[in-house]
Order: C-alpha cells, then structure tokens, then sequence
C-alpha cells in the first residue's frame, strides 16, 4: 500500500477531492522544476552546518550527530489549507532518532499544534508513526501506527488537511487521522490561530524507541533525513489576519480544502482509513484508561458522521 497516489491505484473516477489531491500528488511526482527552493519558504532555526542541500537546490537533508541535531521553519504562517512534503527518513540503526514534521502557532502556553513525528527503530525494526494534536496549550493525544513500508529506501508524501470542519493526517493519499470541528469538541480544535511549517531532528533516546530502553547507536552517526516537494495550497497568516491565499495550480480559485468536497473523508478514503487503523494502529490515547479515566471529549465523535 506505499508509494503516491498512482501506486495506491487512486483513479479520477473518484469523487472530487480524490481528484483534486491526487492533482496535486501527481505534480510533486514531475520534475523538480515544480518544486519550489527551501530559501523560498524556510529558514533554519539551528546548526546552519547540520543542513545540507543537493546541488540544484531541491532535496534538502538535517543531519544529525552527537554534536547537534537541526530544522527549520517556514518563513510564513497558514490558517487553513493543504501542506505536503515529501520525506525520506534515517536508515538503519535509528533507534533514539526523531524526525519531527509538524505545523504549530509557536505561540507557547497557547499554542495549537499538529506533529507528525517518525521514532527512530533498530535495524529490521518497522518505523513508527507518532501524531498528536494541541490546541490551547494542551496535547497528549498521541496515536501511534506502524509503516507498512519502509520509509528509508524512497521518499513518501506526508500531508495535512487543515479546515474549519476536520483536520486529516495522510501518509501518501491513506488518511491514518481524523480529528473532526463539532460542537463537542469546538474547544479542542485547533481554529484561531496561524501556523508555521517544520520540521527537525533530534536525539530522544529517553523515550522515543521502546520507552526509552533502546538507545542511540552514536556509532551509526551521522543520521540523515532527507526531504522534497513542500506544497502549501491555503491562505497566509500574517499579523493575526488571513490575508494572502496561493494560487498556485488553480487550487485556490474555489478553497477546495475548505469547500464540502473537503469537509468529510470519500467513500474510497473511508476504505483506507478502516484498513490502515484495523492493522496498524499500536497505540490510542483515547483507549489509554491508565491516563485518561475520563475520556476525552474528542474520543467520543466519529471520524465521520
């Protein structure tokens, strides 16, 4: 089941926002000249010297060693919209090792937040996937599934469907996450503020691979995690006001990430996210009693209605 949208067998046949996802899936499957230039959109926040660029300036790579780990941030805030990049992560012995990929407001005690973060393994080991959501200052609710690849051997599209009704997680075009805007849960869904885009490595070896038992192997140093094709189809954050949307591909002219083709998963889409949690989903906070005695409200609301 890896791989882009054509070796999920996705078809234009499908509804609307299948078609239009998968528009955006098959222009980042073209030449680099679509891509766009890391200077374009980040900045680094750390370790200038623990980034690297290929010669043409559009796979860019954090490394990271006993020394130091590195990231970056976009150079703008989003309020709604679709974001994708496509990640390659550290290969063989990366057990302590966490590339984070996520969206947050950076706004410290109140900030809402949307992490995707991929937990180092030993060799042989699958790659876990690790979501989690803030909003107001308030995480813990981690969700936990296993590739069912091998994310180290080619690069696969991670992506955020961000709107005012739900905000879906993607691992190429599987939804493995749905975090739905009802009236139970208006106040923990992230809505009011802007996002930057980042992403880092990082040691975590306290906790990051089997609670922390595995340690990192500084021996296999340096780690690399490599990346592509960052699209942000959605509107521009600055000075608290949306103010300026892309229009790039013609995307925006009609907001489909935040039209009724986007506010609900496919039929198709439906299929996948059944399948992917039936099989690989390790860890649910909604069903950890051992923190939560009282479920979240979140926990409660379907995926769809």
């Amino acid at each position: 089941m890896g791989g882009t949208g054509r070796v999920m067998g996705m078809s234009f046949l499908f509804l609307a926002l299948i078609g239009l996802i998968g528009r955006v899936c098959c222009q980042s499957n073209g030449d680099d000249s679509s891509a766009k230039v890391f200077d374009d959109n980040f900045q680094i926040m750390w370790a200038q010297d623990h980034f690297r660029t290929s010669e043409n300036g559009h796979v860019w790579h954090l490394v990271l060693d006993q020394n130091s780990g590195s990231g970056f941030k976009s150079k703008y805030k989003y309020r709604f919209g679709w974001f994708s990049m496509k990640l390659k992560l550290v290969p063989g012995d990366s057990a302590g090792v966490v590339t984070a990929y996520y969206m947050s407001s950076n706004t410290d005690m109140n900030r809402d937040e949307l992490d995707f973060e991929f937990l180092g393994n030993r060799s042989g080991e699958p790659y876990a996937l690790q979501t989690n959501i803030y909003a107001k200052g308030l995480g813990g609710r981690e969700q936990r599934h296993i590739l069912w690849f091998d994310p180290t051997t080619q690069f696969h599209t991670y992506s955020i469907l961000w709107n005012s009704r739900q905000i879906v997680f993607f691992v190429d075009q599987v939804p493995v996450r749905v975090h739905r805007h009802t009236e139970a849960t208006s106040d923990v869904f992230p809505k009011e503020q802007g996002m930057y885009m980042f992403s880092s490595i990082w040691n975590a070896d306290n906790w990051a691979t089997r609670g922390g038992l595995e340690k990192t192997n500084w021996a296999a140093a340096p780690f690399v995690s490599s990346y592509k094709k960052f699209h942000d189809l959605g509107c521009k954050w600055e000075d608290d006001n949306t103010t300026l949307c892309a229009n790039n591909n013609n995307a925006s002219a009609s907001h489909w990430w935040d039209e009724a083709v986007a506010w609900t998963l496919t039929k198709k889409q439906r299929e996948y996210y059944r399948w992917v949690n039936s099989k690989y989903l390790i860890y649910d906070y909604c069903h950890d009693q051992s923190r939560y005695s009282i479920k979240p409200v979140e926990c409660s609301v379907a995926p769809w209605d």
